[in-house]
């Protein structure tokens, strides 16, 4: 049955459920069972409770100051560099040859994302009955050997699951000895493409919240240290309704976080005869009877590269952050082929048999019609990390430390939210926050962007024309969990930048708070806009709708932050 007729198989409520006891810090330690407990012990020691608590009660009347928000930033993160952080930039969307179509070895993929400016990738070979039978044991040496090889470079273990009636995702663990047997416990289980085929719907969907609850299961029991999912290309297929993005979010937020807010394959836009000719992302398709109905046929396409669930000023993932959900968005290269390698498959490749392809050979011939782009050469996602270390990016991850661009737009940033006036350094609360202050209290946004000066890897400078802030009431949670719009979310202010180097400064009155509101920032290149498809009103300058055939990746940059809610006391 098509997500388009069957929106009523929902495991959890309307209003997202309660928190997990382990999360609520109102109950008592001693009235938690041992494995609550142990999970509580676990979350504080890393950081993370108030992030998992953030993630579920910003909407919740009451409900913040029981569970100990605003979460744990402190005022000055743990870094050196910009904001307090050390901002680390990655990939976490990266195929090799142990992927049914993809070529690369693992050192290929990881050499080039270091060569390229990334400090993490995670490899992510397809879900598959072949890869689930042997290809997550024999990828593992590969990537430890890496590991070793490239110690500047944090190499993480996942795949990309097949989501139970759904589209596809990221999954990943922190390094250590149960890597493996963990991915592929979880693989075998749960992966859509394993499952009955007379499985309903409302199964998969089932399943795919059990898997999530799976991956944290293991993190609690310690067998792993943690672990992350991020959908991946969300609106391609229009198959990711919104109540299935929602439920994914509440199996539970230390392990659901977000969604790409560009997919890779970019290189794809790249028009013709220098490219392929096609759709950014291969965003080329139309609704099929498995699609949401509700979604509109604009949503099938990327709006200048990104996601229409992310670039549509009131759409889709503002739908959530007015919720209050914690969901955060990345982007990545999604490298299975890359565009003008001089490489193919080596001869004699038998997939099935061997769970991979043999070590690529050159062939002196350019590929100017592969889609994708090698990690780090067009798109990154930055975490605000208090260490050099798998930990402390997934921590960044969790928290929501994020903000992304596509082909080096800017150099840097750094966005907090204060209280105004408070002019002490590195000082607000930074990107994934939470601010609480008194009803009445005037805030303030400050940011600081590094512009950009050295060419990026098309070999121009970017040049930065305009930054956007959107801001969105928080309305609390949704009656209609396929919601996919908020009516009070629009750009408030827009900044046209005339400076090309150097440091700019910008700040923006958010006002004297009166009720729970977010915010986050977009920037331009400013040489494809259009008014958002909610109307002039509400986004006069967003991203222009991409044009299949029209879409030079390199012609319209972008970057977006996550966002900083400012709620009160």
């Amino acid at each position: 049955m098509g997500h388009g007729h069957d929106h009523h198989h929902h495991t959890s409520d309307a209003s997202g459920g309660d928190l997990p006891e382990a999360l609520d810090l109102s109950v008592p330690a001693a009235e938690l069972s041992p494995s609550e407990a142990t999970r509580r012990r676990f979350l504080l020691g890393a950081g993370l409770l108030g992030a998992g608590a953030a993630a579920s009660v910003l909407g919740r009347p009451g409900a913040a100051a029981a569970a100990g928000l605003p979460h744990t930033h402190g005022d000055v993160g743990g870094g050196s560099e910009k904001g307090g952080f050390r901002w680390l930039a990655g990939d976490h969307h990266i195929h090799t040859q142990y992927s049914s179509d993809a070529q690369y070895r693992v050192i290929d993929q990881a050499r080039h994302g270091q060569a390229f400016g990334l400090d993490w990738i995670v490899i992510t070979d397809h879900g598959s009955a072949t890869h689930a039978k042997i290809g997550v044991d024999k990828v593992n040496p590969d990537i430890v050997k890496t590991r070793s090889s490239l110690p500047g470079l944090l190499t993480f273990q996942g795949l990309e699951w097949n989501i139970p009636a759904a589209e596809h995702a990221t999954v990943f663990v922190h390094p250590g000895k149960n890597e493996v047997e963990v991915l592929k416990a979880f693989e075998n289980a749960y992966d859509g493409s394993l499952l009955p085929a007379t499985n309903t719907t409302a199964q998969n969907e089932a399943m795919a919240i059990a898997g999530i609850q799976f991956l944290g299961e293991q993190v609690r029991k310690r067998k792993i240290d943690g672990a992350l999912f991020l959908a991946n290309h969300p609106a391609r297929r229009g198959i990711d309704s919104p109540h299935e993005i929602r439920n994914w979010r509440d199996a539970d937020p230390t392990v659901a976080i977000g969604f790409e807010g560009a997919p890779g394959h970019q290189a794809a836009g790249i028009p013709a005869p220098n490219g392929r000719g096609g759709a950014r992302g291969y965003y080329d398709n139309n609704p099929s009877a498995a699609s949401f109905a509700g979604y509109p046929l604009e949503s099938y396409r990327t709006w200048g590269g990104f996601d229409w669930m992310t670039a549509t000023v009131g759409g889709l993932w503002d739908s959530l952050l007015a919720e209050g959900k914690a969901w955060w968005i990345t982007v990545n290269s999604d490298s299975h082929v890359n565009y003008l390698d001089q490489t193919d498959r080596g001869p004699g490749s038998d997939f099935n048999a061997n769970g991979k392809y043999n070590d690529p050979v050159y062939t002196g011939t350019v590929n100017t019609q592969a889609g994708d782009f090698w990690p780090g050469y067009y798109g990154r996602t930055n975490v605000g990390s208090s260490s050099f270390s798998y930990k402390a990016v997934m921590d960044g991850l969790r928290a929501g430390r994020v903000w992304v661009d596509h082909g080096r737009l800017v150099k840097a940033l750094d966005a907090r939210v204060r209280v105004t006036g408070d002019r002490r350094p590195a000082t607000g609360t930074p990107l994934g926050g939470v601010l609480q202050v008194k009803r009445g209290t005037s805030t303030e946004l400050v940011l600081d962007i590094d512009l950009q000066d050295i060419p990026n890897w098309a070999g121009f400078i970017p040049v930065l024309k305009r930054v956007d802030v959107i801001v969105g009431t928080v309305t609390g949670p949704v009656a209609d969990k396929d919601a996919f719009t908020t009516p009070d979310t629009r750009v408030v202010k827009s900044f046209e930048i005339s400076k090309t180097s150097g440091r700019i400064s910008l700040s923006h009155d958010l006002g004297r708070l009166d009720k729970p509101f977010y915010l986050r920032v977009r920037g331009t290149d400013g040489n494809r806009t259009q008014p958002g498809l909610l109307g002039a009103s509400v986004d006069p300058y967003g991203p222009q709708l991409d044009v299949v055939g029209a879409a030079d990746p390199w012609g319209d940059l972008w970057f977006y932050t996550n966002p900083i809610w400012v709620l009160p006391r």
